[in-house]
Parts: C-alpha cells; structure tokens; sequence
C-alpha cells in the first residue's frame, strides 16, 4: 500500500436518519454544510444502524411470536423471548448460549452477540413501541447502491465500508469490522511476496477494510457522538475491490466454534 498516513474526518451535522430516506443525498447535504469534499479514493465508513434505519429494518417485538426453541433458549440465558425469536430469524445456528449471552452465525455468515439486533440509540417511533433494529439485508448491496449514487452526484469514485462493532473471542471490548464493502479490495493478500529480509510471506492477509472501519470507530465513537459516517483520505490501491465476503473465514476452518 505503501501510506505513511491517512486523515479520518468525522461528517458533523447528520440528523437522525428515517425509515425509506435516501443516504446519499443526506450525506451530499452534510458534507457541503461542513465544506468537506470528496475525491476519487476517499473512503467513506458508514455506521450500519444509519444504513439499517434508511432501509427501514425495524422491528417491533409486540408483533413477534415466540417459537417453541425461542421460549426454550430464552429461558435459559434469560433473555426476552420475542428477542430470541428474532434473532434466530436472523441467524443460520447458535455458536454459544450462556446466560444473558447468545452468539450466533448470523445468516450473512457473521459471528456476532445477538445477530447484529441492537436496542440502542432507536428513536421510540409509535407510543408503546418496543423497536429493534435488524442488520441490512445485502449490507454488501447497500455499499454498491450507496457508492454509485455518490458517484453520480460528486463524480467521485469513492470507496464506501459499512460498519459494525464486534466482540472478539479472547479479547476485551469491541471493535469496529466491515459488513459492507463496495470500491476496495476488503482483504489485501500478500501471500507468495516477500518480506524486507526476503522471505516469502505464506500467510500473510490484511483485513483492510476492517482495519479502515475500526479506526473510523475511534473517529464515530460509541454513545453520543453523534457522527455515523467517517471520511477517510490517503489510502492508494492497485488491486481489484471485492466485498464483505471475502473477510469471511469459511466454516470448515473455523477453529473457535
């Protein structure tokens, strides 16, 4: 890649984003406010509950019932059965249920807590609304729609990641990782250079565009910021783009299942 360093630029002044509004003209309008441009390889990082909220995928648990298996894991872990329900609607297998812990692969091939649902900064909607929030359904569609509309208003051909906070297995908090890629490759493979000793790299992968979303974490923060979408300059490329699935470890090497 050969970057000696890279300016990440929060975008100020993003309202609380509703269901079936369109992002890229919301993004456009925020970025003249602030006097900040885009440029042919810029990368936007796009907070997915923005994403998720645009594409209208709420879900309210008063609508939600319960299944058999839902009731039954839900009172082991003591969780709230609707919630349950939803998530496993959401998820190919559970991984690991503990008490007030359900990690599943969810059905985009993620392991995440909870299939990605989250409860957190929702606005209330209707009165007695009790709203969840479900990931994208193509989060990697939804970075491709999302680059091509902001290439057809700036003529910038940028980038875009859509991101989500993960736990990590062995590791402490969360961090930022990709969902949705779109315009750069999300995995650099070094393998068969060599290093600077000369030595052929064999298994050598750089998780760029998870790299790029989790120092965009630091730039959004993670409760009142306020600052869902993080501009990203610097960053030079030569390899094709790919999208969010090539960052997925196929099943038969998982070692931590």
């Amino acid at each position: 890649m050969g970057e000696s360093s890279l300016a990440l630029q929060a975008l100020p002044g993003l309202a609380e984003v509703l269901p079936g509004e369109d992002l890229a003209p919301l993004l456009c309008e925020a970025l003249a406010r602030a006097g900040m441009s885009l440029a042919g390889g810029d990368v936007l990082v796009v907070a997915q509950k923005i994403v998720s909220k645009a594409e209208g995928r709420f879900v309210d648990l008063r609508d939600v019932e319960p299944s058999a298996a839902a009731l039954q894991l839900a009172a082991s872990i003591g969780k709230d059965p609707r919630f349950v329900e939803v998530v496993l609607r959401e998820s190919s297998t559970v991984v690991r249920a503990a008490p007030n812990v359900l990690i599943t692969r969810h059905r985009l091939g993620h392991v995440m807590a909870n299939a990605g649902i989250d409860r957190s900064n929702l606005p209330a909607g209707e009165p007695g609304a009790e709203r969840v929030l479900l990931l994208p359904v193509d989060p990697d569609a939804s970075a491709r729609a999302l680059r091509a509309a902001i290439k057809a208003a700036t003529d910038a051909q940028v980038g875009v990641v859509i991101s989500d906070s993960f736990g990590r297995p062995w590791r402490i908090g969360t961090v930022n990782v990709a969902l949705g890629v779109a315009g750069l490759p999300a995995v650099l493979d070094l393998r068969g250079g060599q290093d600077r000793h000369g030595r052929r790299l064999e298994t050598t992968q750089v998780a760029l565009a998870d790299a790029l979303a989790a120092a965009a974490g630091i730039v959004m923060g993670e409760a009142t910021e306020s600052t869902p979408v993080v501009r990203i300059r610097g960053l030079h490329w030569s390899v094709p783009g790919s999208d969010s699935r090539a960052l997925l470890r196929p099943v038969a090497e998982d070692l931590f299942q």
